[in-house]
């Protein structure tokens, strides 16, 4: 069994699966951990996206929330949103496409349960072997090429900051979760950033991925601005 924790999903024109998303991630709470919670973050969905998120929370034994934001205001804000809402002692969050399987989750909560860190994530680089639909071969060479370069421009010492699956234990995260500040897809780097500034016990772990349609992640724009963002972090984190 595990401990206590709020699960974060951050959701945009999610309708097509998060439905789906959510019963698989309430059976499977409802199974390991029942005392835990799903907080939903609705980021201004156009779609129908907090209906169908609504419907499925309804019949939940666990507790729940559908947090709304409007508009939308980015994954960053959704998530940060999501995050600071938890009333259990870890926290994680992941995407509503469920890249990671639901089966990974001990992976990233249990080191932080047992004592051994304070912010657990999970990487696709580390271990390929456990990726078993594998994006296009151009998305997938880009991918790489993006986090050597997110790397070298961050300064942080982990392969893989963009993976949509991380754990925190909320009493000496909370801080760094409200002193963030970038709202788009580069909010994972700002995090990992703060986290090792505060001497935070990290740890990068291999976890298991699936490409999964529907990604809200458009390539070369978002990456060039994302790189952006992280430049000016590291700026300003030189001069603070």
């Amino acid at each position: 069994m595990l401990p206590p924790i709020s699960v974060v999903v951050p959701a945009y024109n999610e309708a097509h699966r998060i439905g789906d998303s959510l019963r698989q991630t309430i059976a499977y709470l409802e199974t390991n951990s029942p005392e835990s919670e799903v907080i939903v973050v609705n980021d201004g969905s156009t779609d129908a996206t907090s209906t169908i998120a609504r419907e499925a929370l309804t019949n939940a034994k666990i507790d729940n929330r559908l947090l709304e934001n409007f508009p939308n205001q980015g994954k960053g804000h959704a998530v940060r949103k999501g995050l600071l809402a938890a009333q259990k002692p870890i926290a994680l969050f992941f995407d509503a496409d469920l890249s990671t399987p639901l089966t990974e989750i001990p992976k990233v909560i249990e080191p932080i349960a047992n004592g051994d860190v304070d912010l657990a994530f999970g990487s696709r680089a580390l271990d390929r072997s456990l990726i078993g639909t594998h994006q296009s071969w151009m998305r997938d060479r880009g991918g790489r090429i993006f986090n050597l370069l997110v790397r070298l421009s961050s300064g942080l010492p982990f392969w893989d900051t963009q993976c949509g699956f991380k754990a925190f234990r909320m009493d000496v995260c909370r801080p760094i979760i409200e002193s963030a500040h970038v709202i788009g897809f580069a909010f994972d780097v700002e995090l990992l950033l703060l986290a090792q500034r505060a001497r935070l016990r990290l740890r990068e772990i291999p976890v298991r991925w699936n490409h999964a349609e529907g990604s809200k992640v458009h390539f070369l724009h978002d990456s060039l601005r994302m790189l952006r963002e992280i430049l000016a972090l590291r700026a300003n984190a030189a001069t603070s």
